[in-house]
């Protein structure tokens, strides 16, 4: 996240402020996240504070967060826009491509995004072209690589419950990666296709009563919030909890 920090502190180097005319200049910059509050963007702010901009002197972050809505975004962003901010910076790929959906002019940096040719964020990754720019994280056989360490770790395994949502167009990308590599690893694969928070308490009983092997989430936000003490122990379920770097897997017994 400095990386993106510099990213983003260059970018106000060429954006005339709106308070230009003042002693000192003040960047104001929009933040827009899938998550909650918690993320908080501390790395953002650490970085930004290294190559001098300090919140409450010479900078301003707006922060918004869907809490795992997607359907919030649109919203969040027209608030962004509305402030006038100097660049949004925004987390993961539904963020950025609401931003980009929203303003042609203020530029947009894109942090930990998906595949963002495929997802139309950018034309190109040595283009991007627009007013979009940042990185991803995009791997596009990280999926594979995470099933088959899932299967190293339970050898036993033959069937697997796979955690998406359905609102990402890059969870979708991943799905099919997880179906591809799924059906080479000889597993199974139950699809548990959520849409909002309403949907996450069915999913653990679900993978259940589909005598799921493991459950395997695939990295979003909404899937990222799982509660762990309803995801563990469950009276009833022999369930165990296993976390990658990356993603959950639980383990059914």
């Amino acid at each position: 996240m400095r990386l993106i920090g510099l990213v983003v502190a260059l970018g106000l180097l060429s954006v005339p402020f709106a308070a230009a005319q003042q002693a000192v200049k003040v960047a104001r910059i929009g933040y827009v996240s899938l998550g909650s509050a918690v993320d908080a963007a501390k790395a953002l702010r650490q970085g930004l504070r290294e190559l001098g901009y300090i919140e409450g002197q010479n900078l301003v972050i707006e922060d918004r967060y869907a809490e795992g809505k997607a359907e919030r975004l649109p919203e969040l962003v027209a608030e962004l826009v509305s402030l006038k901010v100097d660049i949004i910076v925004a987390a993961g790929t539904p963020p950025p491509l609401a931003a980009k959906r929203a303003t042609k002019t203020i530029p947009i940096v894109m942090t930990s995004a998906g595949d963002p040719v495929g997802s139309g964020l950018v034309d190109s990754l040595a283009r991007p072209g627009g007013n979009v720019t940042g990185m991803s994280l995009f791997s596009p056989d990280i999926t594979g690589k995470r099933l088959q360490l899932l299967k190293d770790i339970i050898p036993s395994i033959s069937r697997v419950a796979v955690l998406w949502n359905a609102s990402n167009p890059i969870a979708a990308l991943n799905m099919k990666e997880a179906e591809a590599a799924a059906r080479t690893l000889g597993l199974r694969v139950q699809s548990l296709e959520v849409h909002g928070p309403e949907d996450m308490e069915s999913t653990l009983p679900a993978a259940i009563s589909g005598r799921a092997g493991a459950l395997f989430a695939l990295d979003d936000p909404r899937c990222s919030s799982i509660d762990s003490e309803s995801w563990t122990s469950r009276p009833g379920t022999g369930c165990r909890r296993r976390r990658s770097s990356r993603s959950s897997h639980t383990q059914v017994a």
